[in-house]
């Protein structure tokens, strides 16, 4: 939905446990294009090169996702004076 000075958005609301689909009116001004498909949009391309270099030195290209897996090991070195035990209080009883 357009208008003169105003653009048709649809939105989810929450309400209690589940969304609702809500269709407002909003202000060019306040609109911007979304930029979600950006980054799937330029690793399809990128994959297509890929594929199509490996075609031409006849080897098979590898395309997918790897996951970034889990951080290197540290050793973390401190002396006896550095390190704080935390303990809790003891219980007092108060009986007056």
């Amino acid at each position: 939905n357009v208008n003169r000075n105003a653009l048709g958005v649809e939105m989810t609301k929450i309400v209690g446990n589940r969304q609702l689909r809500k269709r407002i009116h909003v202000n060019i001004a306040h609109v911007r294009k979304s930029r979600c498909n950006e980054d799937f949009l330029r690793r399809v391309k990128e994959n297509d090169r890929k594929k199509q270099d490996a075609k031409l030195l006849g080897t098979k290209a590898v395309v997918k996702r790897i996951p970034e897996g889990p951080k290197e090991m540290k050793i973390v070195k401190a002396t006896a004076e550095d390190v704080e035990v935390l303990t809790p209080l003891p219980f007092i009883e108060n009986y007056f």
